[in-house]
């Protein structure tokens, strides 16, 4: 189960929005880690709320600890990059063999490859929809562990 803290900033039903304690990374960027903390602030400057389900009933300002089930976040990743890459590697290699001569099988390969990706992104996004079974959720509330 993956934790983190957050701090709930709006209420509709049973989900919240929550807005996550911006952390960076492993916690080693004092001067000798690797970074990562300075590049999520350079690219990432105003704080990101995500919708979460609310089965304790959090109210606006609670500290709450959101919880994801394993497998969740790589299932995401697969998803919204591996399946497109897929995709436009499979839609490629049938553009360079729908090619009628030679000389066009480069031209045919790259529209066949914008082809794939783009049909990668808009199936990735119905399923995406489809597989919403597992949305993160506030577990308890903080209390400053």
């Amino acid at each position: 189960m993956l934790e983190t803290r957050a701090v709930v900033v709006q209420v509709e039903g049973q989900h919240a929005f929550v807005q996550a304690s911006q952390g960076g990374g492993c916690g080693q960027c004092s001067g000798k880690g690797c970074g990562t903390a300075k590049l999520s602030q350079l690219f990432c400057s105003q704080p990101r709320q995500f919708q979460v389900d609310n089965p304790i009933n959090a109210r606006v300002g609670d500290q709450v600890v959101v919880s994801v089930a394993d497998g969740t976040v790589l299932r995401g990743i697969g998803l919204v990059y591996l399946l497109p890459l897929l995709l436009l590697a499979v839609g490629a290699a049938l553009g360079n063999i729908a090619a009628p001569q030679v000389e066009q099988q480069d031209g045919y390969a790259a529209a066949g490859a914008l082809i794939g990706l783009v049909c990668g992104f808009f199936l990735s996004k119905w399923l995406a929809v489809r597989l919403r079974r597992q949305r993160p959720y506030i577990a308890r509330q903080w209390r400053g562990e």
